[in-house]
């Protein structure tokens, strides 16, 4: 291209009277030639990759090439070929051999020293390499983009999440271009500007203080698989109590129940407690932990007759036989009559209805028996006696666990009644009038 410059310049100092624009009207046509260049082969090199490229990677049954179209790397490409041209191209306007120096006066040397055109390859280039820049970073911006989207097409996407990595990459990249820019701009050395930078990391390190913890954090919680997208995850402090839909470098979004979006801070799932119940999901289980309130005025001493009305019962028909000629046989042995409930062992109700709901819980569909199965007694309160039911659901599904839950204490409050037991319940402004209606 210098030497088409110098050919131009040459043919129109050639002509009568246009001596005095000679230089611009060369430089002028040789830009336009630039520029008209430059844009064919961004046709061509976009023509190419749309209608080569793009169709190859289509007819492919690999993903990772149409997402690569999809985030438009092979266009970045396109628009760096011009990029390049006009960078190598626009060193042309250097200074006219064919006049020679030594032949020109001091007037002359002057005029010649101060003419614009002499700087107008310094200029050229220059914008040439901003815009070099500013192609370059959207092209890599495009590219990462794309290996994470290839990243979460992989089985190791769900544990090993790599959204903060990428962005710290992509913070590096735009402080380098950055730098690059001001160098260029104002004819510094970028390195000059980097060690100028090391005076101010007491400002950056306040300035990007979440940015490092943040970084921090999410490399402990990717390398210990503490929390991963889809989890679901309680942070009392900061009111999360959902699923997780994002993970960045800075924040960690939770989609509560509510519908509401939580941001917590990254470093905070590491410095803080927090609940994770994706052990609860993998398991295959959902606990269930109520309790009933037994009123203790009701509990007693099974008489003939109670066992009898229970021996009916199918589910603890062969329990309260066998264990009535466990008893009997146990009190024979010490001499002690049926009368003597004090000395001897005797079945209570409370104490049959244990053992039924067991036997129910047993025989249920939905609870899972080969985790953890307790139905016990805790410790009485002014509230009654709670018999507590510890089981695992084999339905996490959070609506099928609470219908599951329901239908179990359904059956549990109703059945309560045929083993002569009450339900401890606060008395409620009716029960007071009703009883006060008695003694009026």
């Amino acid at each position: 291209m210098q030497f088409f410059y110098r050919f131009l310049l040459k043919e129109f100092r050639m002509l009568d009277g246009m001596e005095a624009f000679a230089k611009p009207l060369a430089a002028l046509v040789a830009f336009i030639v630039i520029a008209i260049l430059s844009y064919l082969a961004y046709f061509v090199a976009r023509r190419f990759m749309l209608y080569v490229v793009h169709r190859m990677a289509t007819k492919t049954e690999t993903k990772w090439d149409d997402i690569l179209v999809e985030n438009h790397v092979f266009q970045s490409i396109a628009n760096l070929v011009p990029a390049l041209i006009f960078f190598y191209a626009a060193n042309f306007a250097g200074p006219d051999n064919s006049i020679k120096i030594e032949n020109l006066d001091a007037h002359a040397i002057e005029i010649l020293s101060r003419d614009f055109y002499l700087y107008l390859d310094d200029i050229l280039i220059r914008l040439s390499k901003l815009y070099l820049i500013g192609i370059g970073v959207h092209m890599v911006n495009a590219l990462l983009n794309s290996l994470m989207e290839i990243y979460n097409t992989t089985q190791y996407a769900a544990t090993r999440p790599i959204k903060g990595y990428i962005q710290l990459i992509k913070i590096f990249i735009y402080g380098m271009a950055g730098i690059l820019v001001i160098a260029y701009l104002f004819k510094k050395d970028p390195w000059d500007l980097v060690i100028g930078l090391g005076t101010m990391a007491a400002v950056l390190l306040l300035i990007f203080k979440d940015t490092i913890l943040g970084l921090v954090a999410s490399i402990q919680l990717s390398a210990n698989n503490m929390v991963k997208l889809g989890d679901w995850v309680t942070v009392p402090k900061h009111n999360a109590d959902g699923t997780v839909i994002d993970i960045t470098l800075n924040t960690v979004k939770v989609q509560n129940w509510d519908k509401t979006i939580a941001t917590i801070p990254t470093y905070a799932l590491v410095s803080e407690s927090f609940s994770n119940w994706k052990g609860m999901e993998e398991s295959g289980g959902r606990r269930i932990k109520r309790s009933v309130l037994i009123d203790v005025n009701t509990i007693k001493f099974c008489d003939e007759e109670m066992l009898g009305r229970f021996e009916k019962f199918d589910l603890i028909r062969g329990y309260v036989r066998e264990k009535e000629k466990e008893l009997r046989e146990y009190n024979k042995g010490k001499n002690l009559s049926d009368e003597d409930k004090i000395s001897g062992r005797h079945q209570t109700n409370v104490g049959i209805f244990r053992k039924y709901l067991e036997v129910y819980l047993r025989q249920h569909p939905n609870v899972h028996q080969d985790m953890t199965f307790l139905v016990r007694q805790l410790q009485p309160t002014s509230e009654g006696l709670p018999i507590e039911i510890y089981v695992f659901s084999n339905q996490q599904e959070w609506a099928k666990y609470e219908a599951v839950q329901a239908d179990i204490f359904d059956h549990v409050m109703a059945v309560i009644p045929e083993f002569e037991l009450r339900v401890f319940q606060q008395l409620s402004g009716t029960d007071i009038s009703r009883i006060a209606g008695k003694y009026r």
